[in-house]
């Protein structure tokens, strides 16, 4: 079940109803009947899988606390995550390892064939898996005491609107929002809707607009190059912000219909000054993730420049191969990784120097290092994007080939663009920069718009629902497309 299908558009308000209309103590029932539809409206036969995980995580997590003993406590902290990264390992990255160490073994001499498995990747797995890890560790730590029922438990796993692409919420701020009695809020309600019809706008209106002419490019790169290659990356990093940061609205706006607060997940990381800044304001509940379970515990920053380094590195490796088994992810990691090492050494002497400018040269200097950490990271989608090695290899070589801004209606067509299309996208990426631009710098829109006259906030709702309805009528009736993060 999608959020940009009509199946959710009855789904949400009828388990909002529900759940309202129970009593307080079986509104976490109805809930959890609701978030395992959801799951099981993709595939009924791998609610086993959540079912397993949530059961051993919780048991786990139990005996973490009411073991006296290091060694037992120990034991149950390493079952929990052994047994939820096995699962993980096995239905995500077997086949990726398997064929990997094979093709090492046959180039030592030996002549092995990979064995592989007709998997499904299960739905949410990478997601609803560090939830759990999270959660045990956190209860080893001494920061949560265990949830001794195992209904809301569940309940904290599988929540629908963050189950299957996030945010990655930890327990400490989920779990006590799931025990309280909520009431109907009309602000709360106000609030959600609107937060789920910019995530709306910005799934089908700009990312599935966006979506189909990268496709045109990436999955068919035979004879483009130079601008064709750049456009298609340019309307790629808007695509992967807009689809991935979407799915973030609604699942928010979801939620607080419920009254429930996630996390946000974006804080217009387009606007950043550098890729470390940028890291902090895209896919927050990941990056969070990363540096406290990965990152600190390997020592953080205060250790050696060597140690901190290596670091950054490793958490990056782990990062890239989490979006996916791919070498392409991998790089993907690994370059993000590198460019944090270079800004250690370099990024003090820039924000020092950004501190001493004042009035319009400061903001030119602002500006242009935004400009900049945006090329650094859609650099970076090219990796991320490319189907496969070669395909990374065609990208990253054809990139300058032929570079003409005269031409650029010709390259733009390549990509399935015509000079009204064309324009369309570069309208659709200057109200999204100017959106986060007003978000950085004033204040949140939606806040703002709620202030604003009633002309106005009315123009406001008109344009986000006239753009939904008509990119939604402009496809096969029924159809939706998938969010990218689904994969993960």
């Amino acid at each position: 079940m999608l959020f940009n299908s009509l199946t959710y558009a009855v789904f949400l308000p009828l388990a909002v109803l529900v759940y309202f209309v129970l009593p307080y103590r079986w509104r976490w029932a109805a809930l959890l009947g609701f978030s395992y539809y959801f799951y099981m409206s993709w595939n009924p036969e791998l609610i086993v899988l959540i079912l397993f995980t949530t059961a051993v995580s919780w048991l786990c997590a139990l005996g973490v606390e009411r073991f006296q003993r290091p060694v037992l406590r120990k034991a149950a902290l390493w079952g929990g995550v052994g047994l939820c990264l096995g699962c993980l390992f096995f239905f995500k990255y077997f086949n990726f390892f398997s064929q990997n160490v094979t093709a090492l073994l046959q180039a030592a001499g030996l002549p092995l064939q990979p064995a592989t498995l007709e998997l499904v990747l299960p739905v949410g797995i990478s997601f609803y898996t560090f939830q759990t890890l999270s959660y045990v560790v956190d209860v080893y730590r001494g920061d949560l005491k265990a949830e001794q029922h195992f209904g809301y438990y569940a309940l904290y796993v599988s929540f629908f609107p963050q189950l299957v692409a996030g945010p990655i919420e930890r327990a400490g701020n989920l779990l006590p929002q799931l025990r309280q009695k909520h009431d109907p809020d009309l602000a709360r309600f106000s609030a959600g809707l609107r937060k789920i019809c910019v995530g709306m706008f910005k799934k089908v209106v700009i990312a599935d607009f966006a979506a189909d002419y990268v496709n045109n490019v990436y999955n068919d790169l035979g004879g483009k190059g130079g601008l064709t290659l750049i456009l298609a990356t340019i309307l790629f990093s808007v695509q992967i912000y807009c689809d991935f940061s979407g799915y973030s609205d609604i699942a928010v706006g979801s939620a607080r219909l419920l009254g429930i607060d996630l996390m946000e997940n974006f804080r217009s990381p387009y606007m950043a000054r550098s890729v470390k800044e940028f890291w902090r304001r895209w896919h927050i509940s990941l990056s969070r993730w990363f540096t406290d379970y990965v990152y600190i515990p390997l020592g953080g920053s205060r250790c050696s420049r060597w140690r901190h380094l290596r670091n950054l590195v490793i958490t990056f490796l782990l990062s890239g191969l989490w979006h996916g088994a791919s070498w392409t992810f991998v790089l993907w990691g690994l370059y993000h990784g590198l460019w944090l090492c270079a800004e250690t050494f370099y990024l003090p002497k820039v924000d020092a120097l950004q501190d001493r400018l004042q009035g319009t040269a400061g903001a030119a200097f602002a500006v242009l290092r935004t400009l900049l950490t945006c090329c650094v990271v859609g650099f970076g989608w090219i990796f991320f994007r490319a189907n496969d090695l070669s395909d990374l290899l065609y990208v990253l070589t054809h990139l300058a080939q032929g570079l003409s801004p005269v031409h650029l209606f010709a390259y733009a067509q390549a990509a399935g663009l015509t000079p009204a299309l064309l324009g369309l996208a570069f309208a659709l990426i200057a109200a999204l920069m100017f959106y986060d631009w007003y978000a950085v710098y004033h204040a949140d829109p939606l806040r703002a718009i709620c202030r604003a006259r009633p002309w106005q906030r009315y123009a406001f709702y008109y344009v986000l629902c006239f753009g939904v309805l008509a990119a939604l009528c402009s496809r096969p009736f029924g159809a939706a497309a998938d969010f990218i993060y689904f994969q993960f």
